[in-house]
């Protein structure tokens, strides 16, 4: 009897416990939620992860107060497709959203409407990247496309198409701070996106932080001279290096008629049009405190560029990158410090769940690229920090594989709302609160648009902690492993050792599996090949 006891009131205390779900007890009911998310923010550029190259003291406040997700990634590596992962929790091939060129499905639900349709006050400003009318919010001031860094145009739900004078992430936060003193109901919850457009290319800082930044000089990264030795195909034949695919006049800043005086040829069609369509948006005033900084860079560069060789080049392009995109951070920084200011000093920081991320992460000079849409690190992996007093303990790390396809369960089991059972993510909220354990040990990724720009070609794998398993496709067929733990550039790709044998084969049945619970499979790539291709014959 007492043999058969024992395991009976375990099996029942079991049972009783998964009716008190750890998930959703003693939460705050119908908290706010602040989603703050920055465009290709590498999660190198923020010191909460390292310290190596600049200082984010009001983001590296989330961290401190929160909690800090060292293995948040993301399910595709790319811009718009990225957002709409976040916005439905659905993977890419669900919810059609493949990549920059297809449009976005309007008729998907997305997790801002399931919290409008139940009591939450929503708002949206900055930057979505695709449709001009986003559902489910009752306010919304966003920029058309990519926006643009100074003097910025935006798309408004009551406004029509305004246009604002100044820089862009000082107006996104000056709307958000806006809305929650002049448009925020104080007996409603509320949701509200802050969304930025920097740091995505091409990169122009402020003012206040041009003048700071241009004189800096940065470490350069360890892997800058990567050859590519022991990767495949898509490694080497991917166009995102610093020296032989950056722009020069749009992202270096070297002005078109100085191109034309050095002969120096555009690295793109749109090289020199894009200087032109951003720097020369500035108001008179605009440019001539840009021009008194940025002119002796310019001819500092047109005195030595005849006699520079190939590595001079490249050291000098990574620290022109690092400037400007490192000083295009430093505004952002300011405005997530302003809008917490604004949430302590109004008494609403104890019942607010702050979320920081981008929406991918970002190469800065690592195996000498720029730009993300590879499954490797620095763009698979994103900057993820929330904050929320009472229910996460501050100062506190996760290291499990979390995911931009988490963010709408999570957010809904915050609010306290039932997701739709087609959402394909896990709420992060017993992470939150400390309980690891029956979390997935694994995640899912697909990247879509090639042949396109930077020309990544298109792959699948299946992540752990442990291990990365890539599957590149379409015009070739080539697997990669790398261990994760053992080689954290990921300079070698050990698919063929011996020594790595079983785990490649488990990780591919384990592949197969999630492509199949994922509900992804070879007829869908096969589909979206077609699509795509046909698309850009048109």
């Amino acid at each position: 009897m007492r043999v058969q006891f024992i395991p009976l009131c375990i099996s029942f205390l079991a049972m009783w416990s998964s009716c008190q779900s750890p998930k959703t007890k003693d939460l705050p009911s119908k908290p706010n939620i602040v989603f703050i998310m920055s465009d290709d923010h590498a999660y190198q550029a923020i010191s909460a992860y390292d310290q190596g190259l600049t200082s984010t003291p009001n983001i590296d406040r989330i961290a401190q107060e929160g909690m800090l997700f060292s293995n948040a990634c993301v399910t595709n590596s790319i811009c718009a497709p990225s957002r709409a992962v976040i916005l439905t929790g659905k993977h890419s091939h669900l919810n059609g959203k493949i990549d920059n060129h297809f449009p976005f499905d309007t008729n998907q639900i997305t997790f801002p409407q399931i919290l409008n349709d139940n009591g939450y006050q929503t708002a949206m400003f900055g930057k979505l990247h695709f449709g001009n009318n986003p559902k489910g919010f009752d306010q919304f001031k966003i920029l058309p496309g990519q926006g643009h860094y100074y003097n910025p145009d935006f798309i408004t739900k009551h406004e029509g198409k305004i246009n604002v004078e100044g820089y862009v992430t000082d107006i996104i936060t000056d709307m958000t701070l806006d809305w929650l003193k002049e448009e925020r109901e104080e007996d409603k919850p509320f949701m509200l996106m802050y969304l930025h457009k920097a740091p995505h290319r091409e990169w122009l800082p402020a003012e206040r932080h041009y003048k700071e930044f241009m004189q800096k000089t940065f470490a350069e990264p360890e892997t800058l001279f990567d050859d590519y030795e022991n990767r495949g195909t898509a490694a080497k034949t991917a166009e995102m290096n610093l020296l032989t695919h950056m722009n020069w006049a749009g992202d270096s800043k070297i002005p078109p008629e100085v191109m034309d005086a050095l002969a120096i040829k555009e690295n793109s069609n749109w090289d020199k049009n894009a200087y032109t369509h951003t720097v020369g948006r500035q108001t008179d005033a605009q440019r001539e405190a840009w021009d008194k900084i940025y002119d002796p860079m310019i001819e500092e560069f047109k005195k030595n560029y005849p006699n520079m060789s190939d590595k001079e080049l490249m050291q000098w392009r990574y620290q022109r990158y690092m400037q400007d995109y490192l000083g295009s951070i430093a505004a952002i920084d300011d405005g997530v410090g302003r809008v917490m200011d604004y949430l302590d000093e109004n008494g609403l920081a104890e019942n607010t769940i702050v979320v920081y991320t981008s929406d991918q992460g970002f190469y800065l000079g690592e195996h000498g690229w720029f730009d993300k849409r590879f499954i490797y690190n620095e763009s698979f992996k994103t900057p993820l920090m929330m904050r929320w007093p009472g229910v996460i303990a501050a100062g506190t790390k996760n290291s499990q594989m979390v995911q931009n396809l988490d963010f709408a369960q999570t957010l809904l089991e915050v609010a306290g709302i039932d997701a739709p059972t087609d959402m394909q993510g896990e709420s992060l909220v017993p992470l939150m609160q400390g309980q690891t354990e029956d979390f997935r040990d694994a995640v899912y990724y697909h990247y879509y648009e090639y042949p396109s720009v930077h020309m990544v070609k298109r792959h699948y794998a299946i992540v752990t902690e442990e291990y990365k398993l890539v599957h590149f496709y379409y015009d070739v067929d080539e697997w990669e492993l790398y261990d994760r733990k053992n080689d954290k550039h990921e300079m070698n790709n050990v698919i063929a050792d011996p020594a790595y044998a079983e785990t490649v084969s488990r990780l591919k049945k384990e592949l197969d599996a999630m492509r199949i619970k994922y509900k992804d499979s070879p007829e869908l790539d096969k589909k979206y090949v077609d699509l795509y291709l046909e698309k850009i014959k048109r």
